[in-house]
């Protein structure tokens, strides 16, 4: 099997230097070739070998490449480019956990956040986490959601670029939250997504009632969300890439033919197929065999 391995090093690292014959050679991997990738102040290396193994091939890299400051993925060449996106809002396409945001506007950050980091390590069941979560921020003006998003969401470095460059070549893009359709309409639309799917506030006379519409989009909805979207376009889950950083990710990253996780917690670092964890959010379109001028910017 033809496998490729991606290697991204952020701005201020620097092009890095892996000497991983011996590591290939440990389970019965051999390289055939490597190429620079243009990338800016960015180091980017692609490495072509042929190996029986992926996931051995996979786990003997980890140790090898780990302290490095890069980002990596390991995968088949063929199918690399991905035909659908699936990511996730919080924490992952915007800088914020909205929730919590909210929480602060309601003085309750400190606990409602100390919930949200349990939730999203997988300590605690995601559905009656944020019933829990949302009953405490009964009576908050719904006017706070609009000055949450103006003051504190942001699109996270290359969210922008990674979605405009997937639509661009024919990929279908799709913003996934267990947070609330208010914030998911307004990223979708500054990113560039074709679509959105979150959970909704109850309101009335101006004033959130503290209850949150069923059913939740929790870890199986928005695994749900991945299924539904490839079968809509007839593609398999192969050609689909899931991008997370919570224990609600999961499923859907387990999932998809290609599981990102950012910045994430724990639980979904170890089980997904490729992290970031130093780059932005560019990364999965190096990762994707995208070239520095095939993206599209602004």
């Amino acid at each position: 099997m033809e496998l490729v391995l991606t290697v991204v090093a952020p701005p201020g690292v620097g092009a890095v230097s892996l000497n991983l014959r011996d590591v290939f050679a440990s389970v019965g991997a051999r390289g055939k070739e490597s190429r620079k990738l243009e990338a800016g102040d960015s180091g980017v290396t692609d490495v072509i070998l042929e190996a029986e193994d992926l996931a051995a091939v996979r786990a003997a890299l980890a140790p090898a490449i780990e302290g490095q400051g890069v980002d990596w993925c390991l995968q088949p060449t063929a199918g690399r480019r991905k035909a659908l996106l699936v990511a996730d809002m919080d924490s992952t396409i915007i800088n914020v956990e909205c929730l919590d945001e909210l929480a602060d506007f309601a003085g309750l950050k400190a606990e409602i956040s100390a919930i949200t980091e349990r939730a999203m390590r997988g300590e605690l069941p995601f559905e009656a986490a944020l019933r829990e979560r949302v009953a405490m921020l009964k009576g908050l003006p719904v006017a706070a959601l609009q000055q949450a998003y103006d003051e504190r969401v942001r699109l996270n470095p290359g969210a922008r670029t990674l979605v405009r460059t997937m639509a661009a070549n024919g990929a279908r893009c799709v913003l996934v939250s267990g947070g609330f359709s208010f914030f998911t309409a307004r990223v979708a639309q500054a990113a560039l997504f074709h679509a959105h799917r979150a959970n909704s506030l109850i309101e009335a006379d101006g004033l959130l009632v503290g209850e949150v519409g069923e059913p939740i989009m929790g870890r199986e909805a928005k695994l749900a969300a991945l299924t539904q979207e490839a079968a809509a376009l007839r593609l398999p889950l192969s050609a689909t890439v899931a991008l997370g950083d919570g224990a609600n990710d999961l499923a859907m990253i387990e999932a998809a033919g290609l599981g990102v996780a950012y910045r994430a917690k724990p639980i979904v670092a170890a089980q997904a197929d490729a992290r970031i964890d130093h780059s932005d959010l560019t990364s999965l379109l190096y990762f994707q065999g995208y070239e520095a001028d095939a993206f599209v910017t602004d």
